[in-house]
């Protein structure tokens, strides 16, 4: 393949489609930290270091994964899968990324359903569910810097988010919906309105039951991809979504398994919406953990499939950069409201009041990776819970 120069003067390297997805079939084994860590690795290496991808193509899919909804690292992976190999490049490098962190959830899962009655694995996840707490907190302390700087309309957007999620521990669609609209009157117009089609839904139901798909996994599999639709920057923005679904509106779930997927969605690299797979699981075994994955990426891999052939057409669109900062606004308010949701469930004595007051220390302080956070957290959990 023949070399091409980048924006910063560089040439981009000629490399196969297979070395390509097998870059992230690695990053998806190893790839901690989160979206904007695992956006900041593919960056250094593919861009930097490889010179395999074009800085303007990175930076113009890290920009259609902050416009369109779906997790942020997935979304960029399958769009440079695309500009490297159409169709079958985006499928490949999306398999490839997401598929290490979902046999890995499989496996956690197994063994939660298997010892997670056992009080060795209850005490283990006292101390991971206090920690997971102040994990998401930092999260949503970094995204409220990162999307809503000085502006006083989004900031009460976020407000108003926090304050509903917080106060009925439900996802409530039309308050993000709306703040994308009332950030869409006041910033986009008077402008003519280019993009009218361009926030509608983007991807068709699919009749599973003619393929002999059970009812369960038919809820399990659209229940995750209308999640997946109203996920943006960060997976951790599906959080408030889930908990009122999963836990209040189907049952499938009770408070503390809830915060147990969360922690193994922390515990496992690659993208955090991973969580999805664990629900599936208890619900419905492997088959669940399949259609619960299925639901929450399919929409982002359509979103990219459809959009990335005109998206140079729309990307810079005023009205449509204005409804999506409006809804990123209100995902960033319902992750903070998430937070004192979850933590009523976490952190209810001494114990784990300490434990997540220092994890929330720790990573201001420190640039620590989960992981090695959360092992602590499970030995103070081993050695403090009695019962």
């Amino acid at each position: 393949m023949k070399a091409e120069s980048n924006s910063a003067g560089r040439e981009t390297t000629g490399v196969s489609l297979s070395r390509f997805t097998g870059y992230f079939l690695r990053l998806g084994t190893v790839g901690f930290g989160g979206p904007i860590a695992l956006a900041g690795h593919m960056q250094q290496d593919l861009v930097e270091d490889r010179g395999w991808v074009r800085k303007e193509d990175f930076v113009e899919g890290l920009a259609l994964a902050q416009l369109a909804p779906g997790p942020l690292a997935a979304q960029l992976a399958i769009y440079l899968g695309y500009i490297r190999g159409g169709v079958v490049g985006a499928t490949a490098v999306g398999v490839a990324f997401v598929l290490p962190s979902f046999l890995m959830v499989l496996g956690l899962s197994a063994a939660y359903v298997r010892f997670g009655g056992l009080p060795w694995m209850q005490a283990m996840f006292y101390g991971i569910g206090a920690a997971v707490i102040g994990i998401i907190a930092r999260s949503a302390f970094k995204l409220t810097r990162l999307t809503l700087a000085r502006d006083r309309l989004l900031w009460g957007i976020f407000a108003v988010l926090a304050v509903s999620t917080a106060w009925t521990s439900q996802e409530i669609i039309w308050l993000f919906l709306l703040g994308g609209v009332v950030n869409l009157l006041v910033k986009a117009f008077p402008s003519r309105l280019q993009a009218s089609g361009a926030v509608s839904p983007l991807f068709m139901p699919v009749t599973l039951g003619a393929f002999g798909v059970s009812e369960t996994l038919f809820q399990i599999f659209f229940y995750f991809a209308k999640a997946g639709m109203f996920v943006f920057g960060s997976g951790l923005a599906v959080v408030p979504f889930l908990y009122g679904g999963v836990v209040q509106g189907h049952h499938w779930l009770t408070d503390h398994q809830f915060v147990d997927a969360v922690a193994v969605a922390m515990i496992t690299p690659g993208p955090v919406v991973i969580t999805v797979a664990f629900i599936g699981y208890l619900v419905a075994g492997a088959t669940g953990a399949t259609a619960a994955a299925l639901g929450i990426f399919l929409p982002v891999y359509l979103v990219v499939i459809l959009l990335a052939p005109s998206y140079k057409r729309w990307a810079k669109n005023p009205q449509l950069n204005a409804f999506v900062r409006g809804v990123t606004a209100a995902a960033t308010g319902a992750i903070a409201g998430a937070v004192i949701v979850l933590a009523r469930r976490s952190v209810y004595d001494l114990p784990t009041v300490l434990i997540c007051a220092l994890s929330l220390a720790v990573l201001f302080r420190w640039k620590v990776p989960e992981p090695p956070l959360i092992a602590c957290a499970a030995i103070a959990g081993l050695l403090l819970h009695h019962g």
